[in-house]
């Protein structure tokens, strides 16, 4: 299994990253082998939250080598127009390859933010989807001008309903799942149902990639450290239940966290992205130390 990072572009609690901050944090993660960069989209949110497109801008230079990715961005608050020249000059300036992750948000608070209804979420975003792809590519009008090479890649994000499945079958070049929304058997099972609705439409399986993206991280010896950020930090923050999260998520001791990505290797996860919480520079050489190594598969 490959490892990326998300960007540490929340504050929880510690005060928000500076540029400086993400930018050495980048530099720290591609010198350890981390392969992905990755950051969230949000516009209002119950913690303060940093603009992902503007953080992956930031860092551009620092990720040489890197893929940078948006885990998810909103084509349709962003608009197709406004997102798609924002990913394409991403590309251009990081000169790299680009996932343009894409998702409806899951968040009523950035629909009522901009004025749209939260109700006509999925009808916009599967029309505001196609324009996007569109534009991304240079086709037809307006011409964003540079256009990315390589061109970005289109995912989507998706819990795994049958109809989002199948809808990406038809038109992704990947498949976003969310790390604190599933377990490796629902991974598992949603991939086997994926595959199936890409070989109807005469599409390989095995050419299609996948990403587990938003994966909580803290290595510690401490269990005192581990149950503190469950349940003051994450269980708020995402307002679930800390023992549900502590199961899911590779939060506690190396071995906790190595039997808990261990089962993702095997049931056949292509790629991860940790977001670390507290010290996120230590955390990424934490993980590279006492866990990377020991994962199965």
């Amino acid at each position: 299994m490959r490892f990326g990072v998300h960007l540490p572009v929340v504050d929880f609690g510690d005060g928000s990253a500076t540029v400086g901050d993400l930018q050495e944090y980048v530099r720290v993660a591609r010198e350890l082998g981390y392969d992905t960069v990755g950051a969230n989209d949000h516009l209002v949110w119950h913690r303060p939250w940093l603009d992902g497109l503007t953080a992956l801008a930031a860092v551009a230079g620092q990720a040489a080598g890197m893929t940078l990715a948006t885990t998810v961005a909103l084509p349709t608050l962003r608009r197709p127009v406004v997102l798609a020249k924002a990913l394409t000059s991403l590309g251009a300036l990081h000169g790299g390859s680009v996932i343009a992750g894409v998702g409806p948000g899951s968040s009523r608070a950035d629909y009522d933010a901009v004025g749209v209804a939260f109700a006509e979420r999925w009808s916009r975003f599967d029309a505001d989807t196609v324009a996007l792809r569109r534009l991304l590519r240079g086709d037809g009008e307006p011409r964003l001008a540079p256009l990315a090479d390589p061109v970005p890649q289109l995912w989507v994000g998706s819990w795994g309903s049958e109809q989002r499945l199948r809808a990406m079958a038809a038109t992704a070049d990947g498949w976003l799942a969310s790390g604190y929304n599933t377990t490796p058997e629902q991974y598992t099972a949603c991939r086997a149902r994926l595959d199936g609705h890409l070989e109807q439409v005469g599409r390989d399986p095995a050419a299609f990639p996948d990403l587990i993206a938003t994966v909580w991280v803290h290595v510690t010896p401490s269990a005192a450290e581990a149950s503190a950020v469950l349940g003051d930090v994450l269980a708020p923050t995402l307002r679930r239940d800390p023992h549900e999260l502590a199961a899911r998520l590779p939060v506690g001791t190396p071995e906790h966290c190595v039997a808990v990505l261990s089962a993702y290797a095997e049931a056949g996860a292509q790629r991860m992205l940790l977001w670390p919480i507290r010290e996120p520079v230590a955390q990424l050489r934490t993980f590279a130390d006492l866990v990377a190594p020991h994962i199965s598969c």
